[in-house]
């Protein structure tokens, strides 16, 4: 079990006590790593949409996953990853993120909005409670 994610506070908060994925990229581009590890055999333990933050307001995601059988795509999570990267596309193109014009506060509040996100599903994959 690991985390995929873009967001510096996840693999700070998270690294020792989970293996974590961390990627310095962009919302749709943690996504499509996230879709790359599906087709090789991972399974997606959250949805990649969790929360009701729009991937346009937010420059951060970070998702739990499981590996799957070798070589086997497990088609669940690849609907759920696609359907989330077309949901994702539609709203940033409607209206970008552009992290590089966005205050320093209010990025760490996306980055927490995201770890409390992502904290949540501990207990349910048994992980325990942070």
């Amino acid at each position: 079990m690991w985390i995929v994610t873009n967001n510096p506070l996840v693999k700070a908060k998270l690294a020792s006590i989970v293996d974590v994925q961390y990627h310095d990229v962009s919302y749709l581009d943690i996504l499509h790593i996230m879709r790359d590890q599906i087709h090789a055999g991972s399974c997606l333990l959250t949805h990649p949409l969790s929360g009701s933050v729009k991937p346009n307001e937010t420059p951060y995601k970070s998702v739990l996953m499981e590996s799957g059988e070798a070589g086997k795509t497990d088609l669940d999570s690849l609907k759920l990853i696609e359907a989330a990267e077309a949901t994702a596309k539609k709203f940033i193109d409607l209206r970008p993120t552009y992290v590089e014009d966005m205050p320093d506060r209010v990025k760490e509040d996306c980055q927490l909005i995201d770890y409390t996100l992502i904290i949540s599903a501990f207990p349910s994959a048994g992980l325990g409670m942070i």
